[in-house]
């Protein structure tokens, strides 16, 4: 664990693979020059999928996700949103009609998505919504664009979602927190999950790593 004494930003600015990125403590990255944002692991529905079976999670959670992409697309003024897999959380509820209203709603943005394993729905559920459905490796500028890259490939610095990284700190004291983070090694980069509610799996990273994790409305370098 790493000691807990950081210094905080709103944004976090640094050159990954000769281009010029934004971490945003959103959960989302950002590439100025491409007018494009990157987001992984929304989840979508996930809320109402485990309200279906029975299990208490909060309905706010929902509103949370909405809220929090329709800020962060006013905020950057992006023209293309690309999400990194694991749009939507399993098989169609009424979730999926929130995000097609979000979609119409800025329709000068061009919505992509690279699938993921929980991206299940038929292509016409994401044609009826405008979204582009790009194939599961998708080159972007210096990067290779993708939802779970378990080695690194050739051709790109691979920018990956699927793990959900966390980081845990320890404080001067006892205390140990978790943080949803950023995770940059020599060949690939780790995006937190976006969604609300969906959990992290603690990283160990190495030396040489960049790790910028999230608390709140700030982020910070490990």
């Amino acid at each position: 664990m790493t000691i807990f004494a950081p210094h905080m930003n709103t944004v976090v600015a640094f050159s990954l693979s000769g281009m010029d990125v934004r971490l945003l403590p959103q959960k989302a990255l950002l590439i100025p020059d491409l007018g494009t944002l990157l987001i992984a692991d929304l989840h979508l529905g996930k809320v109402n999928h485990f309200r279906k079976a029975g299990l208490p999670v909060p309905a706010a959670a929902n509103e949370q996700n909405s809220a929090q992409l329709i800020d962060l697309i006013r905020s950057t003024q992006a023209r293309r949103v690309i999400f990194l897999g694991d749009l939507f959380h399993s098989h169609y509820n009424p979730e999926w009609e929130v995000l097609g209203q979000i979609c119409n709603h800025f329709s000068a943005v061009k919505f992509e998505l690279v699938p993921g394993n929980h991206d299940i729905m038929s292509e016409l559920q994401y044609e009826r919504h405008g979204i582009i459905l790009q194939p599961t490796i998708m080159p972007l500028g210096p990067f290779l664009l993708t939802h779970d890259a378990p080695e690194p490939m050739d051709g790109g610095y691979v920018l990956s979602g699927h793990v959900h990284p966390g980081i845990r700190l320890r404080g001067r004291g006892r205390q140990a927190l978790t943080f949803p983070c950023f995770h940059f090694g020599k060949r690939q980069g780790l995006l937190p999950s976006f969604g609300a509610f969906t959990g992290m799996k603690v990283i160990l990273p190495e030396k040489e790593d960049q790790v910028f994790a999230i608390a709140k409305d700030e982020i910070f370098e490990v």
